[in-house]
């Protein structure tokens, strides 16, 4: 679906910029090739549908967009989770802890008998 819908809005696209660019942005362009104003529909017609084009490609495009951008495959976990899944694999760890006292004097006494010895 995503493809598909990529395909569509690259084709719109192109679609989109050679009617935009067959406008002129004063009243000219593709419109004032086909003779004055006295042709039955003539320049205004096809203004009209230069128009209606637009407009119609332009919603085309949104709509193809919105569909490629619900048709990606979203990660089932949130980042939050594995952040927190992280923490708790480091908090079951062992983490070494600040001996107290006691157990410093222990060590000092243990030191001064492995040094006399």
């Amino acid at each position: 679906m995503l493809t598909i819908s990529i395909i569509l809005i690259l084709l719109v696209s192109i679609l989109m910029i050679l009617i935009v660019l067959a406008q002129n942005s004063k009243g000219g362009g593709l419109s004032s090739t086909f003779g004055g104003g006295g042709q039955l529909g003539g320049v205004v017609q096809t203004n009209k549908f230069l128009e209606k084009t637009t407009w119609t490609l332009a919603i085309a495009l949104i709509v193809f967009s919105i569909t490629a951008s619900l048709s990606l495959d979203r990660p089932k976990e949130n980042p939050e989770s594995k952040i927190q899944k992280e923490l708790m694999e480091l908090n079951q760890t062992s983490i070494p802890q600040i001996p107290t006292q006691q157990q410093v004097d222990e060590f000092k006494k243990n030191e001064k008998k492995n040094n006399n010895n």
